[in-house]
């Protein structure tokens, strides 16, 4: 397997930095208010950027051996009838990509709030044939719950950012058809704050202060739960949300650590 680290560049990171500087009118009258930046104010290369960043090993390991290695997720995607698949805040798409290219029975919906991602995400399904079996559609998390039931839901690095964590995973939970499972991939920070903290700890709370805690912040009321998402934090998300059981997965692309989370 391609070492986690390897998988990711430094350009979408640079091109991340710079759409932040252009947003620092709207960061200095958020933090002086109390009020959140709208992830418009962020622009086009912030969306791409994020795009890009998870699209090296949602491409080349998500569907490949990643989901493999959870038999039971795997014989699903693979069996009679075809399975159903949610991609939540699913950005420009690229795990609704995936799973629908590794996994040629499914079919994949996948909903975010922000049209210009959802835009871009139907362009990169049609350029990889997947677009007869994958739907993108400008929708809120919360809608899930309305259009399930689904086999299996992801959510890529986005439960730190949203608003109201809980009722979003609640809303999945509802969507999740009896013997589904959700699968969330989330920053992997220590477990608990450390001064000083390591270089991770240290990128994750400048993107916070940057991006994803004054975003998180745009919709109120807000949980401003911020980059920096402990995993007991999530764990108390998801407990609150119903469900019964959450189990870190022995995947750790980049940055990131798996959840499986069983209603």
């Amino acid at each position: 397997m391609t070492k986690p680290d390897s998988l990711f560049s430094i350009s979408p990171v640079a091109r991340a930095l710079v759409s932040a500087t252009q947003a620092l009118p709207q960061l200095l009258r958020a933090f002086r208010t109390g009020e959140g930046v709208a992830w418009s104010a962020y622009g086009s290369d912030m969306i791409e950027s994020q795009g890009d960043f998870n699209r090296p090993w949602l491409v080349n390991l998500f569907g490949a051996e990643f989901l493999p290695a959870i038999p039971d997720v795997h014989q699903r995607l693979l069996a009679d009838p075809p399975a159903r698949v949610v991609d939540v805040a699913c950005g420009v798409g690229w795990a609704a990509i995936a799973i629908a290219k590794s996994y040629p029975k499914v079919s994949v919906d996948g909903f975010d709030p922000d049209e210009s991602s959802i835009d871009e995400a139907r362009r990169l399904a049609k350029e990889s044939g997947v677009d007869d079996r994958v739907r993108f559609e400008v929708r809120d998390g919360e809608d899930v719950g309305k259009e399930g039931p689904y086999d299996l839901a992801v959510v890529v690095e986005a439960i730190h950012d949203v608003s109201r964590p809980v009722e979003i995973l609640a809303a999945i939970r509802e969507g999740l058809a009896p013997s589904g499972v959700l699968l969330v991939a989330d920053e992997r920070v220590a477990d608990a704050f450390t001064a000083p903290g390591d270089d991770v700890e240290r990128f994750m709370y400048a993107a916070s202060v940057l991006v994803c805690l004054p975003g998180g912040l745009a919709e109120q009321p807000s949980a401003a739960t911020g980059t920096v998402m402990r995993a007991g934090t999530f764990r108390d998300y998801a407990t609150k949300a119903g469900f019964r059981d959450v189990e870190v997965l022995p995947f750790e692309p980049g940055f990131l650590r798996f959840y499986r989370l069983t209603p």
